[in-house]
């Protein structure tokens, strides 16, 4: 049988094929949604009981200390995400990780519920540590599992609901545990946290059976021999920790810095091992390293993005008159237009993304336009903060800064996640994933660092200095996007 080879004309070339989405990935979206309403539904006012008054019901710490154990707390969930995605390679199949980290996050808000002052918000905090870490990266395996082999148009879309159904939860959180806080208080605000968690455990309980089998596996077992050799590690781990926090060393002054030092050496070893390790080909190694600038840029993008509940917050109640007649604006729901705008733009960006198929931009081009984005929202936040001089800045105009630097994570957060299940060796899936969650370590840790020099300097220097990383960054990936996207897809 012989086949002729003719060039179609222009007006005969078929549509890009529309991009389906895999069954299963609406199920683990709603869990996400569920467990990211609890994880933002407490972000969102936890800045601000550190802030505020005994009076108002906060604790009264003062800004630096409170932007930097807001900015620890972040960093240290995501930090928590690259054991669990270790252990959910090595220990327990991502399945039974996922169910582990819902019961104890659950835990963890009940006890912010119930439990006074900075004795009992520590204790919650490091429950909902534990428990994130153990979720976060192996559901997002599980929705890579889901994904497999598919082209990557149908994978930047599917992660692009995903992330959606991610920053539905961020914006219902806050919206609905910021108007319980401001009508009741901050602990009710807590407790429906709780709540938004049992949701997101029932909700995966019902897809439990629907998982691929591949969730039921440990991809990478440890061999038995080494046991002891972890079990060891682990407790003198724990004993450092402990030792640090007993003789005053780890304080909310040096949070920030420490995580942001424990997330790059953690990154370090990653990249380390995956580049040295015996089992990851030529192809699979050059792709790790051309995702290293992308792995930096991502981490300061989101120490931009995450200010929000640091510097921004500081701000906040500084600066920004809440009153609206007889009603006061809850104080949670400025943060919320963040990922509010994320998600309205989210449909949008996936349905260009699919009509243009092959013709959308790079996965580099687009983490560069992220950040330029980001870039000139700090610019505008310049703009107005030095147009009010020293009177309150109008309600309206945070809220407009909100939505520019929130839409902003389209283009850096849904792609990462995208790059990340793509290019790890085979060996080494989930903890890639985990790798890409670092990022958010990193930015979590910086957005601490960054409340503190903004509690530090004059505020026309800060965001002069924040607005122009952005821009150079941002410059800076779309330059490189050719050379960048040739070494990520090496081999494929």
């Amino acid at each position: 049988m012989t086949h002729s080879i003719t060039t179609p004309r222009a007006d005969s070339v078929p549509p890009p094929r529309k991009a389906k989405l895999p069954r299963g990935v609406w199920s683990m979206a709603f869990t996400e949604l569920w467990e990211r309403y609890s994880f933002y539904g407490l972000q969102g006012i936890l800045s601000f009981y550190l802030l505020y008054s005994l009076a108002d019901g906060g604790l009264e710490v003062a800004p630096a200390a409170a932007a930097g154990i807001v900015g620890a707390y972040g960093g240290a969930v995501y930090l928590a995400q690259v054991i669990g995605a270790w252990f959910g390679d090595r220990l327990v199949a991502p399945k039974l990780m996922v169910l582990f980290g819902a019961i104890v996050i659950m835990a963890g808000h009940i006890v912010l519920a119930f439990a006074q002052g900075l004795g009992g918000l520590g204790i919650g905090l490091v429950l909902i540590v534990i428990g994130t870490g153990a979720l976060k990266t192996n559901i997002t395996s599980i929705v890579g599992f889901l994904v497999e082999g598919r082209p990557q148009q149908e994978r930047d879309v599917s992660f692009s609901y995903f992330y959606m159904a991610i920053n539905i939860g961020a914006v219902v959180g806050p919206l609905t545990t910021g108007w319980v806080q401001n009508e009741y208080g901050f602990h009710w605000g807590f407790g429906l946290a709780a709540v938004g968690m049992a949701g997101a455990l029932v909700q995966y309980l019902v897809s439990w059976k629907k998982l691929p089998e591949r969730a039921s596996v440990v991809n990478n077992p440890l061999p038995r021999n080494k046991y002891p050799v972890f079990a060891g590690a682990a407790v003198v781990g724990l004993l450092v920790l402990g030792g640090a926090i007993w003789s005053g060393m780890l304080r909310a002054e040096n949070l920030a810095s420490t995580t942001t030092i424990l997330a790059l050496l953690a990154a370090a070893a990653y990249f380390i091992t995956m580049c040295t390790s015996r089992s990851v080909t030529r192809d699979e190694r050059s792709r790790v390293l051309a995702y290293l600038p992308l792995f930096l840029f991502s981490g300061i993008y989101f120490g931009l993005l995450f200010q929000k509940f640091t510097a921004i917050s500081i701000l906040i109640t500084e600066r920004i008159n809440l009153q609206i007649g007889d009603w006061t604006f809850p104080v949670a729901w400025i943060t919320t237009v963040s990922p509010l705008a994320a998600v309205l733009i989210t449909p949008l960006i996936a349905k260009l993304w699919n009509s243009m198929g092959s013709r959308q931009p790079s996965p580099v081009t687009k983490f560069g336009i992220g950040l330029v984005q980001i870039g000139c929202a700090y610019l505008f936040l310049l703009i107005i903060s030095q147009a009010t001089g020293d009177a309150f800045i109008p309600l309206a105009l945070i809220l407009l800064f909100m939505a520019m630097a929130g839409s902003s994570e389209v283009f850096v957060g849904p792609i990462g996640l995208s790059v990340a299940t793509q290019i790890g060796p085979k060996s080494f899936k989930s903890q890639m994933v985990g790798l890409n969650f670092l990022t958010l370590a990193l930015g979590s840790s910086l957005s601490g660092l960054l409340g503190q020099l903004f509690a530090a300097i004059e505020s026309p220097a800060y965001f002069s200095i924040v607005s122009a990383t952005g821009l150079v960054l941002g410059a800076v990936l779309i330059i490189a996007r050719k050379p960048l996207g040739r070494w990520l897809s090496s081999g494929q």
